[in-house]
């Protein structure tokens, strides 16, 4: 059992810390807007902020003016070495640490960092999953400065680190990374919705952002724990594991009260995401025992996918500080809630409009209705690739499991909108928005409520949530990078549509009186072709696969049956139009999303096999050679042994259903690997095979005395706060 838990460790190493001041340290280790203005020339500023604004490109002059201002701040604050971080197609980051000190000709030493250090770095390419883009012997990649996220500093055990977010790309110049096709797709977006604003007779806005905001939830247990787990330390999840007597069904964890260990870190965590600016605004206690969760606001998507990584590395860097581990994988533990990342998504101008939102009537905001009928066009129209982008082995235990959207792609509008929308498809306007009102309480000492117009669906994988659609089947673990660029991508191709037909149907008449009439055809045709993508129901039961089945939704159960989505016909088509990804980028992403459900799949397996014959059986022998022990006592004593006989042919026939169920988990792997489609294989064969032996253990958990099982159990790793 770990030490108690001392409330005065509130920063992790024993001391205590001076009250939080967020305003002065909010952003202090970002070279952000306001450190460049303060550090550059007005003319290098000025070149950097349209750089920014509006994408245009830097000169070389410029690039020094940086370097040399991001250097001198860097090293103000203690950095010795400069990265260019990345994120390469492993789903996290990379970085390789360069000092900024090069030696000179006279034997000493001058701190240097150019516009050519800044922009361009060469890691080696080879060793990072490439799909096929490149050959394992070919190992020059590039890393590029991506302007538009700010430059940090990470500080960790009195080292400080100059980080420059970076794009990665190949010597032929494929996209490696998640940030090349991100970017490619905003400027999708971009470049279709001012087209459209335009239409409008909207000329005063000069940009069009994606933006994003993803929650994130995440697990916390003792470190101790977490150190005597070979699944968790190997896997991520717990692949063993009974089911303890209490889990989730008090309803209390959820919003209770934050354990006092947990708030301390809790608050060390916002510290270090604050100095980096990452705007986190909510923390709460999640559904299941030892889950949380953090909620950022909306920023940039580039910027929000950038700081979504640092949210990540950032809980798993401090938890061991408190005595934690931070576990972010999907399903941890069975038999509680999984953990999801809610990505809010939408849209914004750089005149402050969300063109996602609807305002009080709805049915009049025809410039809301063109861009949410867009989002509504893009999802059921490329409804597979939304799921595929939400593929892996991990949230494959989360969908559909009565604790997370299921499979299927729906996308819930509310009451209101979907009145407005039923107006709009039966008679090609809408004349009424049904109103929110006030929601009173029954008694004068509490206020008179303002209520929405619709209830919120928490079953839904991809909810209208008053200004934004939440796509909230995104797995934990994983980088929002795709799924944005899949949503800015299909959704600037539903725009792109959109705005083409009513270019059409208006002809040359360009009136405000046209455009109404004009847009309020073309928005009729398009909710009646996809109405059957909206579902506002519970999306939990039974009767909603049967309906979805026949509206004609895809119902992709498995990450085998989702990935190759990526590469269907209608997918390269919009991404070859679009200019975000080419067809032989495209198959290279199915191919290492392919390869890494195998790998991971695997992994398990063997990590399974493994704990079931080395410390799971041995422990079981144990207590039988007790329980023979205990017998030849009784026999001694003459007394009743049917009891303690009982015990021993209950262990006895579970030993016997593992060393059985090890061995076919053994010739399961074998056999998949020999298969011609492998991540069937896995699905089909090891993954039913790894059940087996995980039943056989758990009834073993059941019967073997605590202090001989091998494992914290789930009753330990949930409840130590």
């Amino acid at each position: 059992m770990p030490a108690p838990f001392a409330p005065t460790r509130i920063n992790g190493n024993g001391h205590h810390k001076a009250p939080m001041d967020v305003e002065q340290i909010f952003g202090q280790n970002t070279f952000g807007l306001a450190e460049m203005k303060a550090r550059l020339p007005r003319s290098v500023h000025k070149q950097l902020v349209a750089t920014i604004e509006q994408g245009e490109p830097i000169n070389v002059e410029t690039a020094d003016a940086i370097a040399l201002a991001m250097k001198e701040w860097a090293v103000e604050r203690g950095a010795t070495h400069y990265t260019h971080w990345f994120q390469p197609l492993t789903g996290r980051t990379a970085e390789k640490h360069d000092s900024f000190i090069t030696p000179n000709a006279g034997g000493g030493a001058v701190a240097e960092f150019s516009g050519k250090n800044l922009f361009q770095g060469e890691p080696d390419a080879s060793s990072f999953p490439s799909g096929g883009l490149r050959a394992t012997f070919e190992a020059r990649g590039y890393t590029a400065y991506d302007p538009t996220s700010p430059a940090f500093i990470i500080e960790h055990n009195n080292v400080a680190t100059l980080c420059i977010p970076t794009a990665f790309a190949s010597w032929t110049g494929e996209a490696l990374d998640h940030k090349i096709p991100l970017l490619r797709s905003m400027e999708a977006v971009n470049k279709q919705a001012l087209r459209a604003l335009k239409l409008f007779g909207d000329d005063n806005v000069g940009r069009v952002t994606a933006t994003c905001g993803a929650e994130q939830e995440y697990f916390l247990i003792d470190e101790s724990f977490f150190l005597e787990r070979p699944d968790l330390l190997v896997a991520g999840r717990t692949l063993l594991g009974a089911k303890p007597p209490r889990g989730q069904e008090m309803d209390d964890h959820y919003f209770g009260s934050i354990p006092e260990r947990v708030m301390a870190f809790m608050n060390a965590v916002e510290e270090e995401l604050y100095k980096l600016g990452v705007p986190v605004a909510t923390r709460h206690n999640e559904v299941a025992p030892g889950q949380y969760e953090f909620a950022p606001i909306f920023e940039n998507a580039n910027v929000a996918a950038d700081h979504q990584q640092l949210m990540m590395m950032t809980l798993q860097r401090m938890a061991p500080r408190f005595g934690l581990a931070c576990l972010l994988h999907e399903k941890p533990f069975a038999g509680v809630n999984g953990s999801g990342k809610h990505v809010n998504f939408s849209m914004g101008t750089d005149t402050g409009m969300n063109l996602l939102d609807p305002g009080h009537t709805p049915h009049e905001n025809l410039l809301f209705l063109f861009f949410c009928t867009a989002v509504i066009q893009a999802v059921h129209t490329h409804q597979g690739l939304l799921r595929a982008t939400i593929a892996s082995a991990a949230n494959d235990h989360r969908l559909g499991a009565n604790e997370a959207p299921p499979a299927i792609l729906s996308i819930f509008l509310g009451d209101q909108l979907t009145d407005v929308f039923e107006q709009i498809a039966e008679s090609g306007k809408a004349s009424s928005s049904k109103q929110s009102g006030f929601l009173g309480l029954g008694t004068p000492v509490l206020p008179h409520l303002p209520r929405h117009a619709g209830d919120r669906n928490r079953t839904s994988p991809f909810a209208f949530t008053g200004n934004k659609f939440e796509f909230r089947a995104v797995g934990s673990s994983q980088s929002v990078s795709l799924p944005l660029t899949v949503l800015n991508t299909t959704v600037a191709e539903a725009i792109d549509d959109l705005a083409t037909r009513l270019e059409k149907a208006l002809g040359k008449k360009r009136s405000k009186k046209a455009v109404e009439n004009a847009l309020r055809d073309v928005i009729a045709e398009s909710i009646r072709a996809h109405k059957a993508i909206v579902f506002n129901g519970d999306g939990y039961s039974d009767e909603w696969h049967t309906e979805a089945e026949e509206r004609g939704l895809l119902n992709l159960k498995t990450t085998a049956a989702a990935l190759p989505q990526l590469t269907a016909a209608s997918t390269v088509q919009a991404f070859e139009t679009y200019e975000v990804l080419s067809e032989a980028e495209l198959e290279s992403r199915e191919e290492v999303l392919t390869e890494q459900y195998v790998m991971t799949i695997n992994i398990e397996a063997a990590t399974t096999e493994n704990m079931a014959t080395t410390l799971v059986l041995p422990a079981a022998v144990r207590y039988l050679n007790e329980l023979g022990e205990a017998a030849e006592a009784l026999d001694d004593l003459d007394l009743d042994m049917s009891g303690t006989k009982k015990i021993a042919a209950a262990v006895v026939e579970q030993v016997n259903a593992l060393q059985k169920a090890a061995g076919a988990l053994s010739k399961a792997r074998a056999a998949a690997h020999k298969a011609k489609d492998e991540a069937k294989a896995m699905q089909t064969k090891v993954i039913p095979a790894m059940a087996t032996v995980r039943t056989a253990c758990d009834a073993l958990e059941r019967l073997v005395p605590a202090d001989l099982w091998p494992l914290p159990t789930y009753r330990d790793m949930l409840f130590v706060k």
